[in-house]
């Protein structure tokens, strides 16, 4: 694999990637399906309102997840992620797996001294 890095597009991934939640979030959602706001923030231990709803709101200025608002009372609003969205689902998968290879090493790293 050979890039140029004058034309790296790998911080613009980040950008839309970076956070502690969002990853978390989208791995919700291409898992489990659409949910709810309370159904995503349950799921997610430890997330604010104020911060699910900031990150529900910059991943769906991407186009990466759909919000979809319901004209009922109390008002209804599901969240799901876009065909688009998707795409990003390898990179979560070599993500999380370059993740759980690293937290071994460090603990093999840990016993062995």
């Amino acid at each position: 694999m050979k890039y140029n890095p004058k034309a790296c597009r790998v911080e613009d991934a980040l950008s839309i990637l970076v956070g502690k939640w969002k990853p978390l979030i989208l791995l919700h959602l291409l898992n489990e399906g659409t949910q709810r706001f309370n159904e995503l923030k349950r799921s997610i231990p430890g997330i604010t309102q104020k911060m699910l709803t900031k990150q529900l709101r910059e991943l769906e200025e991407e186009d990466i997840i759909e919000r979809v608002v319901y004209p009922q009372v109390p008002p209804k609003v599901e969240y799901s992620i876009t065909d688009y969205g998707k795409s990003l689902q390898p990179i979560l998968e070599a993500m999380h797996e370059w993740g759980t290879k690293h937290t071994l090493r460090k603990l093999e790293k840990t016993e062995n001294g």
